[in-house]
């Protein structure tokens, strides 16, 4: 995401093969992780407090980092463990905007694991046999399913619907942003619990390198908590809910 939101902003050029990532500043202590630190090109840091946008040197950011264990296991991931070098200042970037336009690249992004998801428990569904019996017969089996597609529609929906109102509202008002938040909300469910559903149906099939749910899963888990997550987009539902019960 990190990449696409660089090269709107003229910073990278991603089909030159560059490569960017994004780090938000949190409010308060907590460890401050990023992907591929040593392949990055650009290092864009986020400083709400200061309301600006900073480019880092990505070899002076690793020269205070150590690689650490993340969730999922083909994203290689670094903790900076010293102070952040200051960097330079993006003049004119819309710091708020870009979290948002992150927060909906993130949602459909999630939209992708859930429809593979689909796919793979239907496909495993109609091989896998018990009692001489393809399991995607089972009553159980088939709710699990239909489940999952009740999730990734509405979330595949929701995501399109927010980008058509993001890309008619170029100030990205309280209204888009909302959207988004609900957005990215359905798409984080549908991604997070159709990967626990196919790798229920998979059963302990679906802990193993062999299948690629619980891949699906750790992958939805880091997506989830990219950009904005569940909290902060309650927060901006329930706001933008208040503003016009209150009008």
């Amino acid at each position: 995401m990190a990449t696409e939101l660089a090269s709107a902003l003229g910073l990278a050029d991603p089909a030159a093969g560059g490569v960017a990532a994004l780090l938000r500043l949190p409010g308060g202590r907590g460890p401050l992780l990023v992907e591929q630190l040593p392949s990055l090109e650009l290092l864009l840091v986020l400083d709400p407090a200061a309301d600006e946008l900073r480019l880092v040197d990505p070899v002076q950011a690793s020269a205070v980092a150590r690689p650490v264990r993340g969730v999922d296991p083909l994203t290689p991931l670094w903790e900076l463990t010293g102070p952040l070098p200051p960097g330079r200042p993006v003049a004119g970037a819309d710091t708020a905007g870009l979290w948002t336009q992150g927060t909906l690249l993130t949602a459909a992004l999630q939209v992708g694991p859930a429809a593979r998801a689909v796919e793979s428990a239907v496909g495993y569904a109609r091989q896998r046999e018990q009692f001489g019996r393809p399991i995607g017969e089972f009553q159980a089996v088939q709710q699990l399913r239909a489940d999952m597609l009740g999730r990734l529609e509405p979330a595949r929906v929701a995501v399109r619907a927010a980008a058509v109102l993001l890309d008619g509202d170029p100030l990205l008002g309280a209204q888009a942003r909302a959207e988004v938040a609900g957005a990215k909300l359905l798409a984080d469910e549908a991604a997070v619990r159709g990967a626990r559903d196919c790798l229920q149906i998979h059963g302990g099939m679906g802990f193993t390198w062999e299948a690629d749910a619980q891949l699906l899963l750790k992958r939805a888990w880091v997506w989830q908590r990219s950009f904005a997550g569940a909290p902060e987009c309650a927060e901006l539902l329930a706001a933008q809910v208040l503003a016009d019960w209150s009008s």
